[in-house]
């Protein structure tokens, strides 16, 4: 298998801007998982099939037609770029992902995008579930005030309604039910650095992350 690196933690840690930094610092492919089941979540939505349905969820998983084109992400050929960012598609998500049906789905679909030269792969059980043998793991994590703070600005610099308090809510509840759910809980994997992003920078989180990639892989100095 190529090289991979992981990068976990709860949602607004900053992973995903950091998995892509780094993916293209490294001209690597990049995967964000939680747009698996952001997307899952939306067309099921749109199909009807209920968020508690396994099986209707994992067999819609499998039908799904996906492609990441850089800023877009298309779901059968339509672009939901913006849609799946949405807190609903997120809670949604949330719901879909803490069934085992569903992760089982699209677990060799994660694992099939580890092709050279590397990739990096970013969400909640990357380097405990879908890659345990990865040459390097990350867990970012945050309080869940910053965490909000952020998501609110995101939200509102793309045009959508938000409401501070109400998302510091929602990411209490989605981190309880990833936390504890039963397949595949939110948790550092082993042998990961542990990096809280609260009051760092982007920046500064990158440089600690690449300071880790650089000693256990040096040949990407």
């Amino acid at each position: 298998m190529a090289p991979v690196i992981t990068i976990d933690g709860p949602s607004g840690s900053g992973k995903g801007t950091i998995a892509n930094r780094l993916a293209t610092r490294l001209g690597w492919r990049c995967l964000d998982s939680g747009a698996l089941y952001r997307l899952l979540g939306y067309a099921a939505e749109q199909a009807g099939v209920e968020l508690t349905d396994g099986q209707g969820l994992a067999q819609l998983a499998m039908d799904m037609v996906i492609d990441f084109q850089q800023e877009k992400v298309l779901l059968n050929g339509d672009d939901v770029s913006l849609v799946i960012r949405t807190e609903q598609a997120g809670n949604a998500a949330s719901k879909v992902a803490a069934l085992p049906e569903v992760r089982a789905a699209l677990l060799q679909w994660q694992r099939a995008c580890a092709v050279d030269p590397g990739l990096v792969a970013d969400g909640r059980d990357m380097g405990s579930v879908v890659f345990p043998e990865a040459d390097v793991k990350i867990f970012l994590d945050a309080s869940a005030e910053e965490r909000a703070r952020r998501r609110y600005n995101q939200l509102i610099e793309k045009g959508l309604s938000a409401n501070l308090g109400s998302l510091i809510a929602e990411i209490r509840e989605r981190d309880d039910r990833d936390r504890n759910r039963s397949v595949a809980p939110l948790k550092a994997p082993d042998g990961a650095l542990i990096v809280d992003s609260t009051a760092l920078t982007i920046d500064e989180v990158l440089e600690r992350v690449m300071d880790r990639v650089r000693e256990t892989l040096p040949e990407l100095k």
